[in-house]
């Protein structure tokens, strides 16, 4: 028996451990569309999420848009993995906005409903988000919301 095949050699296992160790772990780059006529509250999502919801998870792209014609005209037209609508948008609110696009659109990517208040709860059922996140909003609870719609595997459109 050679040392090189030598079972007992101590630098291999330890040389083995470090490289499998380091191994970077697959990265998900998500692009998201974001509703609200409220600048303030497009730059808070922005600033909540931030780049890197999480060490697995980077948001590639925002696409901002302040109305509801523009929301379904960029969901018909470009693909997105996860909107974020606002429920407490004047004219066209972020729930019935939720609930057409999910009954209109063909794989319609998972979508995060802000709403007025934790009790609209039963709105954000009604309008068949996948997740809500009431006002004031919570950093923490937004960034968990996308973080879980990032590795859900939902089809995205």
């Amino acid at each position: 028996m050679t040392a090189p095949n030598d079972a007992s050699n101590d630098s291999a296992p330890s040389t083995q451990l470090t490289t499998t160790g380091s191994q970077p772990q697959p990265r998900i780059e998500v692009s998201v569309l974001l509703y609200s006529d409220d600048y303030t509250t497009r730059d808070a999502v922005r600033a909540a999420v931030g780049r890197r919801p999480a060490k697995d998870i980077e948001v590639v792209r925002w696409h901002e848009c302040a109305t509801a014609d523009a929301v379904i005209s960029s969901v018909d037209h470009e693909r997105f993995d996860i909107l974020v609508l606002d429920g407490e948008a004047a004219k066209v609110g972020g729930l019935g906005l939720a609930r057409q696009l999910k009954n209109e659109i063909f794989n319609c990517p998972p979508i995060v409903v802000l709403t007025g208040r934790p009790q609209d709860s039963w709105l954000a059922a009604w309008s068949q988000a996948d997740l809500a996140v009431p006002h004031p909003l919570d950093p923490i609870a937004l960034t968990s919301a996308i973080t879980t719609l990032a590795r859900s595997g939902v089809p995205a459109a």
